[in-house]
């Protein structure tokens, strides 16, 4: 008899989606590569735009500094 493995279900929604195109199109390295880095920044100006874009998606009500709490909990 074989058993069946464990299997955990996550909930992604269509963030995961969108995050996983950008990623695919190489947004974020084409926009670092265009504007460059700048001193003192503690995130590329690619990823904040990609970080812009799902929260603009996913949380139109919610100012961009929450846009951590959406991740709790997803893998």
């Amino acid at each position: 008899m074989e058993t069946t493995p464990n299997l955990q279900v996550y909930d992604l929604g269509h963030l995961g989606l969108v995050a996983s195109i950008v990623d695919q199109i190489g947004l974020v390295q084409t926009v670092d590569q265009f504007v460059g880095p700048r001193p003192g920044e503690k995130v590329s100006t690619g990823m904040a735009l990609k970080a812009a874009i799902l929260n603009a998606l996913g949380f139109v009500t919610s100012p961009l500094y929450l846009f951590g709490h959406f991740f709790q909990g997803k893998p």
